[in-house]
């Protein structure tokens, strides 16, 4: 059921927020968030967040809630940045989780937005953000929509031997292997298809139409934002195309503890390499500031730091990466594994979006979609598509896989749990020179000094953070509306170091009362002192770098000023700040946590009773609440899961590469069962 649309009193009370958190463009800036909001979020959600705007402008809430009953549109504007930063800062932790929605997505907006025709947007004229706007290829990918037949009824047939649900790093490389093979294949994508002609051309529009939820995804209490593709290609067509192996001793652990064959062998070697020879996976050429940077301080501390290795080919200039690229040289889906699949016959329909797979007992026949209209079309309502197919291969990614399986009564203990999404931690440099984060290679160099669990830490891995305005806005902290735009004037000389931490914790997805998913996460002590101990050691390498001054990113940052005092002053300074970072709050919305990985919610392995995945790839569940799947160990005949839902385990580095390996293993299994 649609929300009720918000009331002009909550319009108003939102457009103070966003002049309190940046100043500028509030109104237009409040119908840009309620817009969003309500369609991106859970109605649930959307509602709390309403109710907030209420409470906001109740003097006997606010007397309750902060001892003086005022509402917030009466008070000064110094006396509202008091207001939010006391939600900020608060122990309770739904306010602290109000405080982090409505900061984050008001100052994305604000720095995110191109203006209006004509106008442009002041802001990003005053950082002198200056994008560079590539020429679109001069030849178009032949990804091609597959023109729909006319319904038969109330739905559209399709038959074919093969369903893959999803276009990602696992559906396309699934979908290659089969229609090469002679198989007929239908991909089906729940996000809309873009070439090169028709990629947006800002941040803003970027993150609305070919990002998961339209780029505003997070966890249930907002306490770790999550970006995840959701447009054909997946993350392919949005990622930073770091490429990475899963770590030899991880994949070890696989064979070892969870039962998977062949991950810690030729087998895995094999794939892996031919993935890499089809991306043409290739040392970064083009080293950015931000990427000497971490080369830089590197070398000074005698840490290991080399070149990024990266599926892209002549190019390293103009940044638009998590924009889709319009030059056509990312070797995404688009041009690499999907092109091949629709080159071989292979038919992609998006904008379906997978309800459920059909089943017969313990069969698969199909699956249920609905497919949204086309612009130009006419209507709002979508319409049924089933898809006849005696298999079904599962790659909608961690956070829709499961809860597929779900919505089509499929019962396990292990589908939707053991969610793993790499935390992240944020430690930013200031530089004098001018970095532009957001130009040329995207992550052109890493560090894997830490690429070991110890006892001290769970591995992980450092990289550069390429954000572009919106990304940087919401991502550095607020601290008051002049200290934030104080921060955003010195953008260029930003430089931004990421942690991609080995879980240490674990959550879970499951549909909500309105078929939404609601995604929960807790670290635990494990991974609090990973991320802490990756703090300490970011900023190290942001002081060797010669950045300026240094801030540990959070609800309450930590600085330090690199230049104050002699240097016998400032190495005490640096050991207090070493000190509050190995104490770092990451409670729910105090340290900022954010997360562009998602892995773990249908594990493949050996046991039946704790893996809802076999170690080829089947499904094992129990159908319709009872009964047993009809197969052996439970497994229900002709599903299958190729996506990162498989990994038993985080991995501590980019999984796109771990991903693609797993699904040319499970396309071998499917085609075995043909």
């Amino acid at each position: 059921m649609p929300m009720r649309p918000w009331t002009e009193a909550e319009l108003a009370t939102l457009a103070e927020l966003a002049e309190t958190f940046v100043r500028g463009g509030a109104v237009r800036r409040a119908g840009l968030a309620a817009d969003a909001l309500s369609a991106a979020a859970d109605p649930e959600q959307i509602g709390q967040l309403r109710l907030v705007l209420r409470l906001m402008e109740s003097r006997a809430a606010n007397l309750a809630l902060t001892g003086k009953a005022a509402r917030f549109r009466d008070l000064s504007p110094a006396a509202r940045e008091r207001y939010l930063l006391g939600w900020g800062a608060s122990s309770l932790v739904l306010k602290r989780s109000a405080f982090t929605a409505y900061r984050m997505l008001l100052t994305f907006l604000a720095y995110a937005d191109p203006g209006t025709s004509g106008a442009g947007n002041p802001l990003l004229a005053a950082i002198d953000y200056r994008p560079d706007d590539p020429p679109v290829s001069s030849q178009l990918t032949a990804v091609r929509a597959t023109e729909l037949p006319p319904p038969t009824g109330d739905e559209t047939v399709l038959d074919a031997d093969v369903v893959i649900v999803g276009s990602g790093a696992a559906g396309g490389v699934v979908a290659a292997a089969l229609a090469g093979a002679g198989r007929s294949v239908v991909v089906l994508e729940a996000g809309r298809l873009f070439d090169e002609a028709t990629m947006p051309r800002d941040e803003l529009a970027a993150f609305d139409e070919l990002y998961l939820n339209h780029g505003l995804l997070t966890t249930w209490d907002g306490s770790v934002t999550i970006l995840a593709g959701g447009a054909v290609g997946g993350g392919t067509t949005v990622n930073w195309m770091t490429s990475i192996d899963v770590p030899a001793d991880v994949r070890a652990e696989w064979s070892r503890e969870h039962g998977v064959d062949g991950v810690d062998g030729p087998e895995w070697d094999e794939d892996r390499a031919a993935i890499e020879s089809e991306l043409g996976v290739a040392p970064s050429v083009v080293m950015p500031p931000k990427d000497e940077a971490i080369l830089r301080g590197a070398a000074r501390l005698g840490w290991e730091a080399a070149p990024t290795h990266r599926n892209a080919t002549d190019c390293g200039d103009c940044g638009r990466c998590p924009f889709g690229c319009v030059r056509g040289t990312k070797q995404s889906g688009l041009r690499a594994h999907l092109a091949t699949a629709v080159a071989a016959g292979a038919r992609l329909v998006d904008r379906a979006a997978v309800t459920s797979v059909i089943l017969d007992g313990g069969r698969v026949l199909g699956v249920v979609a609905e497919v949204a209209p086309r612009d130009g079309e006419g209507g709002e309502a979508p319409h049924r598509l089933v898809v006849r197919a005696s298999q079904v291969v599962l790659a909608a990614g961690a956070l829709r896989t499961p809860t597929i399986l779900e919505a089509s009564g499929l019962t396990h203990s292990g589908i939707g749990q053991g969610l793993r999404i790499h935390p992240v931690p944020v430690i930013a440099g200031h530089f004098d020179e001018p970095v532009d984060m957001w130009r040329g290679t995207m992550q052109a160099a890493r560090s894997l000094e830490f690429n070991q669990d110890d006892d001290e830490h769970r591995r992980y891995a450092i990289e550069s953070a390429p954000g572009h305005p919106g990304l940087m806005a919401f991502a550095l902290p607020w601290e008051g509306t002049d200290a934030h735009a104080a921060l955003m004037i010195q953008a260029r000389h930003i430089a931004p170091f990421i942690a991609v931490t080995r879980d240490g914790g674990q959550g879970r997805v499951r549909l909500t009362k309105s078929g939404r998913v609601r995604i929960d996460y807790q670290l635990d002590a494990a991974g609090i002192a990973t991320l802490r101990h990756a703090l300490v050691s970011m900023a190290n390498l942001a002081r060797a770098a010669g950045a300026s001054r240094i801030v540990a990113v959070g609800t309450r940052p930590r600085w330090h000023d690199t230049r104050s005092g002699d240097s016998t002053d400032e190495s005490r300074a640096f050991t207090v700040f070493e000190d509050a970072l190995r104490v770092f709050d990451f409670n729910p919305n105090r340290g900022s946590v954010f997360s562009a990985h998602q892995m773990g919610t249908a594990r493949l392995g050996g046991d039946p009773g704790t893996h809802p995945v076999d170690p080829r790839g089947h499904v094992r569940a129990t159908v319709g609440g009872g009964g047993g799947a009809g197969g052996p160990d439970g497994v229900v005949r002709g599903l299958f899961v190729a996506d990162g839902s498989l990994f038993p385990t985080g991995i501590g580095v980019n999984p796109m590469i771990g991903i693609m390996t797993l699904a040319k293993r499970v396309a071998r299994t499917v085609l075995a069962e043909a």
